[in-house]
């Protein structure tokens, strides 16, 4: 019997391998290298499923090339702004995600920012280990505290709600959020969390303001909105880079109209600037919101789930609609 073939463009856990290994005739990526546009053109050509995730710049014209062979994007994560999801439609290629099962791990990276970006800890960390450090000062690294201050959230969708009931019940914070859907009062009042009209009226709020918005559709916070943030204010983004302008975000921080930031994901990655790299006003993680051994083997899973359902003509649990 023909047993459809998939390409895993990454290296996934060995778990994950091994099943999706038993359950297809796979090609894996042992050395984990991120495959090249004309790559991953062959790969279109080859396989009648890709297991992709965001190193995989997935465009309309890739897309488009013949010859293609394949009909399923099963994306191993839950953004999917690498992938023009308008074009895949339209040549009848099917795209899956995998929500719900790294929502924990992020929403724990996010207060990991936080807290290293209020309390200085990046910087506390680089003191030690250059052999500067000379002992207790009453006033070195200063920073801000963070119990009972109030964070903006600009999304609440799955992440966003972890977020909230770990920062108002953890740390008896306030938190404000804007989102593009009314939601339920009884589960607002379990978060904790209070609505705002706009963007901007969390911005002007906040003392910590965390994206939780989908990528993809150009910046969210540019200039002009950054300049509405609190001077005392810290940006926490763990969504996707492209929702920050990122040279006005620099601007911000050399100039200070804005503490700090706690940033796991950027425009051009792997490309930091090094404008960027230089302050030490922000906190510059490698896009680790998933990296966890338990999350990273339920994504794999999760994106296996969906190519067996697709294969076995069912409805991809996670099938991801046209905008």
């Amino acid at each position: 019997m023909h047993r459809p073939r998939v390409i895993v463009t990454r290296r996934w856990p060995d778990e994950v391998e091994r099943r999706i290994a038993a359950a297809f005739d796979a090609e894996f990526n042992p050395d984990d290298r991120p495959l090249t546009p004309t790559e991953l053109r062959a790969a279109l050509a080859r396989a009648d499923a890709l297991l992709c995730t965001v190193t995989d710049r997935l465009d309309a014209e890739l897309l488009a090339a013949t010859p293609r062979r394949v009909r399923l994007l099963a994306n191993i994560g839950v953004g999917f702004n690498h992938i023009d999801l308008g074009a895949a439609h339209g040549l009848g290629i099917t795209v899956s995600n995998t929500p719900d099962v790294l929502t924990d791990c992020t929403a724990d990276l996010a207060i990991t920012l936080l807290l290293m970006a209020a309390r200085r800890a990046g910087e506390g960390e680089r003191l030690v280990r250059s052999g500067a450090w000379h002992g207790w000062a009453p006033t070195q690294l200063l920073g801000t505290c963070v119990a009972g201050k109030t964070l903006g959230l600009i999304g609440l969708g799955r992440i966003g709600k972890a977020v909230a009931r770990r920062a108002h019940h953890g740390f008896r914070m306030r938190v404000i959020f804007h989102n593009r859907s009314a939601l339920p009062p009884d589960e607002l009042a379990a978060l904790g969390a209070e609505p705002c009209a706009s963007i901007d009226a969390v911005l002007a709020q906040a003392d910590f303001v965390s994206l939780h918005c989908p990528g993809g559709q150009g910046p969210v916070l540019d200039a002009a909105r950054l300049a509405r943030m609190k001077p005392s204010a810290f940006l926490i983004n763990t969504a996707r880079g492209d929702v920050v302008d990122e040279a006005a975000l620099i601007d911000a921080l050399q100039r200070g109209t804005i503490a700090g930031a706690g940033l796991d994901v950027y425009a051009a990655e792997p490309d930091v600037p090094a404008a960027l790299r230089a302050l030490d006003n922000v906190v510059l993680l490698p896009h680790l919101g998933s990296a966890t051994r338990e999350t990273r083997t339920a994504m794999g899973l999760r994106a296996l789930e969906n190519a067996e359902a697709f294969f076995a003509g069912r409805e991809p649990p996670d099938r991801v609609s046209a905008r």
